[in-house]
């Protein structure tokens, strides 16, 4: 092959990397800086330039997508089948090793891999076979640990003996776990890594027989390896084998589940004489928004260090909206997409990104009521989620005692010893008798067709529901919600969960607390279903009609694959895809950055490489909004701007100024960003609705509801309403002919 077409249309980094000749190197290689087709020529290059037998060439990816893309370059590039290549992820490869060689790795021919479930299953039969209570210790938090000693390279015998009666049992079970899976041929994923850098360690005449076949070893995604992943390679390569690490530390932003930063930054100390080569031309966005992504990552200490520039447009500034609220937000949002959708282009083209899962059911909501599609990029939507599921299944049974399909999701979440047996038992007798699960469950309990334990749970679990009940009548439908989500257990539950899904899992019911305060405002539904109560609701309960609500929303399903829909997802999840405009919504101190990672500097730093992945996933718009309240945790919070705005220089930033027929506020210049106290509202005097004599932003009485501020007005002529929030009685939609409000 002629090495000028290998070379061809490669900027001066690319060509380096292709081209390498040192020994080793770690390619930095920048957002949109095509570091595929570099890793793709750079395999070519060694066939085709150095001559390097394709069997000797190694190159390792993060997932099966990336492998099969790599692997359908390599065809394209080569011409010839990539089948016989060692092109795969970790996982895959090291599969690959432990079928070659199960002998040697003290497996039966034939082994099986456990998934995730499968693996939470054989937990929960062993700690009942063991008599270890599960409520006590949560089987997920225990498959948590189990993964994470794996990832790190540790046996249960190399853990070390802990005081802690917790820690000890954590100990225990990942020891009757791994006595389990050996004697019966199974590995979970965590086991294949672990087992065959063993199969390295136990079997040196084996290792040297790869370390003479492989030459070259590649690794993309470097900053996302782990310890165990990071140990394979350094043993495998020995002191002979050429590794080039490909990754950006500035990416980094999985060390929650296990991703260790320090490996990329001491690859040139583990592997000396590497050199050190730079991809730092983007060819995705425009200069603006690669100067915003720049300007925020210089904030972090101890980078590699690399400057992503393009030789493309400025391009638009940075639109920054501040939003009154959430539900202004996402109302702002839905209008974009409108707008984007009627100037011509695709919605798929635009995506939203938020911090947190549980954003996304005021965005969901607003493009309902808007009729614009959405699809959520690697989730659920908010109703579909297991834990919102089980909360909405609490609330059902507190009012239809009859609800079998509740009872069933919930009798045993979170564990109280009600096991499948038991719930068969319930089945079996409200199936003779014809009745429901909850009748079946009081006369089993009085006939004794369950055994002590059990009846014992059964009867638990009926004096809880019982007890949840009592003076709901009396409440409002968010402390129904409140007190319920907490009463069943499901937050201490969740709170056991490590890291950050189950965070995700808190952060969600929570929001769905702040549906439900949401729905008492009359916000929920659009405003021309607010004012009239339908024939329908007539005679309901808040609690009926919410919960009618959200199996409504429920069923009304993501848009169909074939359906043009805006994408909605989490920032972790946009790692690696990109979009022509995306808008990055909620930053704000405590949201993003998260509150749980804003004490530690190591935290707060991962938040930053997190916020410019999300900046450098815009090809030519990037939209920020934050809002100036939102609710958090049950509260109404006065928000303040992400220091991630103030980071951003004034220059590239255009703050959105809406032209409506009221006033809105505007963040002060001076203090966009600050996040010390919150920034005041600037004012801009518009056209006054008419007949209203007061402004957005303005304080007023109520003779009921006391002191607030005017945060917006909807509608036109009688039918207008203006949004107060009282200091006393919080958010309320009012009327405003008849709500008697007097400026202060």
């Amino acid at each position: 092959m002629d090495i000028s077409l290998l070379l061809d249309n490669l900027n001066d980094g690319q060509r380096n990397a292709v081209a390498a000749s040192s020994k080793h190197q770690l390619v930095l290689a920048g957002a949109g800086s095509g570091k595929t087709r570099v890793l793709v020529q750079r395999i070519a290059w060694l066939l085709n330039v150095e001559n390097v037998s394709p069997f000797a060439v190694m190159a390792v990816t993060f997932t099966n997508k990336a492998a099969k893309e790599m692997r359908a370059r390599l065809e394209e590039v080569l011409n010839v089948p990539a089948n016989g290549l060692w092109v795969g992820t970790f996982h895959g490869l090291a599969h690959r090793l432990l079928k070659q060689h199960w002998r040697e790795a003290r497996l039966p021919q034939h082994f099986q891999i456990l998934d995730s479930d499968d693996q939470l299953r054989l937990i929960k039969r062993l700690m009942k076979a063991h008599n270890i209570d599960d409520s006590r210790y949560p089987p997920k938090q225990i498959q948590w640990f189990i993964n994470g000693q794996k990832d790190e390279g540790r046996r249960a015998a190399h853990v070390i003996p802990s005081a802690d009666p917790f820690q000890e049992t954590l100990r225990t079970v990942y020891a009757l776990y791994e006595e389990n899976c050996q004697q019966n041929g199974l590995v979970d994923f965590g086991e294949i890594l672990l087992r065959s850098h063993e199969l390295w360690l136990e079997n040196p005449d084996l290792l040297q027989h790869y370390q003479q076949r492989f030459r070259h070893i590649l690794v993309d995604e470097f900053q996302d390896t782990n310890n165990i992943q990071y140990a394979w390679i350094r043993i495998l390569a020995g002191q002979n084998i050429s590794v080039m690490a490909v990754g950006d530390d500035d990416q980094s932003i999985y060390g929650w589940r296990g991703a260790n930063i320090d490996n990329i930054r001491n690859f040139q100390h583990d592997f000396p004489g590497a050199e050190l080569i730079k991809l730092e031309q983007n060819y995705r966005s425009t200069a603006n928004i690669l100067a915003a992504a720049n300007a925020v990552i210089e904030n972090n200490q101890g980078r590699l260090g690399k400057n992503l520039m393009t030789q493309g447009e400025e391009g638009e500034p940075i639109s920054l909206y501040s939003a009154f609220n959430e539900q202004d937000e996402a109302r702002y949002i839905a209008d974009l997409v409108d707008e984007w959708s009627r100037g011509g282009r695709l919605r798929a083209e635009m995506a939203v990104l938020y911090r947190s899962n549980a954003q996304s059911r005021t965005l969901e909501e607003a493009f309902l009521r808007s009729g614009i599609p959405y699809r959520i990029y690697g989730g659920q939507r908010f109703y579909e989620r297991l834990e919102i599921k089980n909360a909405l299944s609490y609330l059902r049974l507190l009012l239809n005692r009859q609800d079998d399909a509740a009872m069933e999701r919930v009798i045993n979440v979170p564990a109280r010893a009600i096991g499948e047996k038991t719930v068969e038992i319930l089945r079996s007798h409200a199936r003779e008798q014809g009745c429901s699960l909850w009748q079946s469950a009081h006369e089993a309990l009085s006939l004794g067709l369950l055994p002590k334990r059990a009846g014992t749970a059964v009867q638990g679990f009926i004096d809880l529901i019982d007890e949840m009940s009592v003076g709901i009548h009396e409440l409002k439908l968010h402390e129904i919600v409140d007190n319920s989500i907490t009463q069943s257990g499901l937050i201490e539950h969740h709170k056991k969960e490590k890291g950050e899904k189950g965070q995700a899992r808190l952060d969600n019911l929570e929001e769905l607390i702040n549906a439900a305060r949401q729905f008492e405002s009359g916000d929920y539904l659009p405003a021309d279903e607010v004012d009239d109560e339908t024939e329908e609701n007539s005679g309901q309960t808040d609690l009926a009609i919410f919960l009618d609500n959200a199996a409504l929303d429920a069923g009304e399903g993501q848009a169909d694959e074939y359906e043009d829909a805006v994408q909605l997802m989490t920032l972790h999840s946009a790692k690696g895809l990109e979009f022509p405009q995306v808008v990055l919504a909620g930053l704000e101190e405590g949201l993003f950055p998260h509150k749980m990672s804003m004490d530690e500097a190591e935290g707060l730093e991962e938040e930053r490489r997190l916020a410019y992945v999300g900046i450098t996933r815009a090809m030519e718009k990037l939209i920020i909004t934050h809002a100036e309240s939102r609710r958090l945790h049950g509260q109404e919070n006065f928000s303040t701007p992400s220091r991630f705005i103030r980071e951003i220089p004034d220059e590239l930033i255009q703050e959105v100024r809406l032209k409506n027929t009221v006033s809105r506020p505007l963040m002060a210049k001076h203090n966009r960003g600050g996040y010390d106290t919150p920034a005041q509202p600037d004012f801009v005097k518009q056209e006054q609705s008419a007949g209203v004599p007061y402004d957005l932003g303005n304080r007023v009485y109520h003779e009921m509801f006391g002191e607030g501020t005017v945060l917006q007005f909807e509608g036109q002529g009688p039918g207008l309403r203006v949004q107060v929030f009282f200091d006393d009685a919080g958010q309320k939609w009012l009327v405003a002919n008849f709500a008697k409000l007097e400026k202060i």
